[in-house]
């Protein structure tokens, strides 16, 4: 039973992702790839422009640059050069 729940959650969730395995640094990039979309989270019809939009207590922290074009604008994100996630966020 456990065996099959891990295996459901990674093969059909929406929050479970391949990771792009090309080189070093496109895992690297997915490792630290922040996401919005998903279950609990926003839905990219209902995101409105203040959720896309950069929030002054993202400096520093996410990249303001790197984010997709499309859809998908502004709700995926990444952290920044130096971010790190502690216990405190």
């Amino acid at each position: 039973p456990v065996v099959a729940a891990i295996k459901e959650f990674f093969g059909t969730s929406q929050l479970s992702q391949f990771m792009d395995q090309n080189n070093p640094l496109s895992g690297l990039t997915h490792k630290r790839r922040l996401s919005a979309p998903g279950p609990g989270g926003l839905s990219r019809e209902r995101a409105g422009l203040e959720v896309r939009d950069v929030h002054p207590s993202h400096y520093g922290r996410m990249c303001p640059i790197e984010t997709p074009e499309g859809p998908n604008i502004g709700l995926i994100g990444s952290l920044s050069v130096y971010a790190r996630v502690n216990p405190f966020g």
